[in-house]
């Protein structure tokens, strides 16, 4: 049986920033101010990513240009990691580098081969100001980086080259989302 509320049960769904959008592609501002405005975007978060049916989400992908991100993300041994950060700082990345296939909730539908690290560490605090350090492994390290990168402005189609950045932005153009 679950003790407490189920991350994003209060939160409401918002609508999602996708590709081009200028928020997107600037570093997001350090939170300073741990009221229950953080608590309430840190729910949010969590609603908007079940119901999109993803695995993290940062802020900047509800237009909120905060260092904060939720995550609901498996590792390669299929460990669930459930939790969230405030003002990230991605401190390590090791192993080997691996591509997989990677998307975002701000590309719908799209996805391409992307190198990662299979091992990374974040390090920064809860919504309550407490200190958090969050080791992932394979997928969840994926999720790590990724999410971290949202914060600096940077998302997975910078991180991609040759043939599938261009097969990648060919399918961009075409999405029926896109401007």
């Amino acid at each position: 049986m679950r003790h407490g509320s189920i991350p994003g049960a209060h939160g409401r769904v918002r609508p999602l920033t996708l590709l081009g959008d200028p928020v997107l592609h600037a570093r997001c501002a350090e939170v300073t101010d741990f009221g229950p405005e953080l608590s309430r975007l840190v729910e949010d978060l969590f609603a908007t990513m079940y119901a999109s049916e993803g695995v993290g989400l940062a802020a900047n992908q509800v237009g909120e240009p905060l260092r904060v991100f939720v995550f609901d993300c498996p590792d390669d041994e299929d460990v669930r990691h459930l939790g969230h950060v405030v003002n990230p700082r991605l401190v390590e990345t090791d192993g080997v580098t691996v591509r997989g296939p990677e998307g975002c909730l701000s590309l719908p539908g799209l996805e391409a081969g992307t190198e990662r690290y299979d091992q990374a560490v974040v390090e920064g605090v809860t919504a309550t100001g407490e200190p958090i350090t969050i080791h992932g492994t394979g997928f969840f390290a994926r999720c790590l980086q990724h999410e971290t990168d949202h914060l600096e402005g940077r998302m997975y189609a910078d991180h991609v080259t040759g043939w599938r950045k261009r097969r990648l932005m060919r399918q961009v153009a075409k999405a029926s989302w896109h401007r």
